[in-house]
């Protein structure tokens, strides 16, 4: 683990800690029922359940959780698949590059690894999609947004699915969806690409609760654009995030949060 990855994540862990403590109002019936959970590479931990594979989405998909987040990278025969890293040395401890073999050999190295089709063709329509475009080369971009003009043909967008991306640029290689389609993610630097999406026209934003304002929601709420913030695993967060009216909530801890709207709704019933 690198020195800014450790920072990042206690940094996370203090304002996780401070929100957790921090009481919140119920959020209404409605607020609850609207109530949009993204499981962030699907349900896992990594050591039983791998991120952004069929078990991880499974485990999300069967407790009634909204949509799912994950991440598409291309083989060297330009085959999208869901996986993070360029590499698989930090989930399954093989130093095999996935832009370096094709999907058959991928495959071979790693069969947890789902293509981008399986993972469409089990949970189009089920549930909703985020899915982040990840920096890289594009060898030939009209093949390949072809590739996922194809994948994508039977839902529609914005209704079963976004693209996300840290890296906005990525977003002019695909080509067969409207701007609303598009989110970009931020880190720190939010106020750019509020502005961006802001411009261009995108569907919204998303970011880190704590750096998503409530000043900068409203600019996009006026735009009839969504605010997304990750991520939430606490109640109090969740009940804060809910009332202050951020439409997808995205977390390492979909279930659990899914789990505590459904209890306070039988709760009402």
């Amino acid at each position: 683990m690198n020195i800014k990855f450790w920072l990042e994540e206690w940094f996370h862990q203090g304002v996780d800690f401070f929100y957790e403590q921090m009481p919140q109002s119920l959020s209404d019936n409605e607020k609850l029922k609207q109530c949009k959970i993204i499981s962030h590479r699907g349900e896992h931990d990594n050591k039983m359940v791998f991120e952004n594979t069929i078990p991880s989405f499974d485990r999300a998909n069967d407790a009634g959780v909204w949509g799912i987040e994950f991440d598409i990278r291309w083989t060297r025969d330009l085959q999208p698949v869901v996986f993070h890293d360029r590499d698989l040395q930090r989930v399954f401890k093989s130093d095999t590059q996935i832009n370096k073999v094709t999907l058959t050999e991928l495959k071979m190295h790693c069969k947890l690894i789902p293509a981008l089709s399986e993972v469409i063709q089990k949970y189009g329509k089920k549930m909703h999609f985020m899915v982040e475009i990840k920096k890289e080369a594009y060898p030939d971009p009209e093949y390949q947004n072809n590739v996922l003009k194809d994948l994508f043909h039977q839902l529609t967008p914005q209704v079963d699915f976004h693209f996300i991306g840290l890296k906005p640029e990525m977003f002019m290689f695909i080509k067969f969806v409207p701007p609303s389609t598009f989110i970009p993610s931020a880190r720190l630097n939010v106020k750019k690409l509020s502005e961006l999406a802001l411009m261009k026209n995108y569907g919204g934003i998303a970011g880190h609760y704590l750096l998503i304002n409530d000043s900068l929601m409203k600019k996009h709420h006026t735009q009839n654009q969504c605010v997304g913030t990750g991520y939430i695993r606490s109640k109090n967060c969740l009940f804060r995030e809910l009332n202050r009216g951020v439409e997808w909530i995205f977390s390492n801890h979909a279930v659990k949060l899914q789990g505590i709207c459904d209890s306070f709704l039988e709760l009402k019933a």
